[in-house]
């Protein structure tokens, strides 16, 4: 096995709690570490409570590199408060990925 196949892997990233200026600096550091060329990242949104601009900014960053060098960037089950921002910011299409809308607790 060469070292380029070994490195085609796939990961997924569960982010949890708050994606905001006070926590952007830790979640980028940890984002760009991840990417790699001929990767594929699943960014697992479902534990995310809160994301405002910085939060948004940081994953048009994580695509954009991703692009960049390579590697297949994916955003998977995304929480509320996800789709809220996205929605709110229209930025929902530039990530691509299908956004499932889940029932309301009963």
């Amino acid at each position: 096995m060469s070292s380029a196949s070994a490195e085609n892997l796939y990961r997924i990233l569960p982010l949890e709690g708050s994606l905001s200026i006070y926590s952007a600096t830790e979640h980028m550091g940890l984002l760009l570490q991840v990417l790699a060329p001929d990767a594929e990242v699943e960014l697992d949104l479902s534990a995310i409570d809160e994301l405002d601009c910085a939060g948004l900014q940081l994953l048009v960053l994580a695509k954009q590199e991703a692009g960049r060098i390579g590697c297949h960037l994916r955003l998977s089950n995304h929480s509320p408060a996800v789709i809220e921002a996205f929605e709110l910011s229209g930025l929902g299409t530039f990530f691509g990925d299908p956004i499932l809308i889940k029932p309301a607790s009963e």
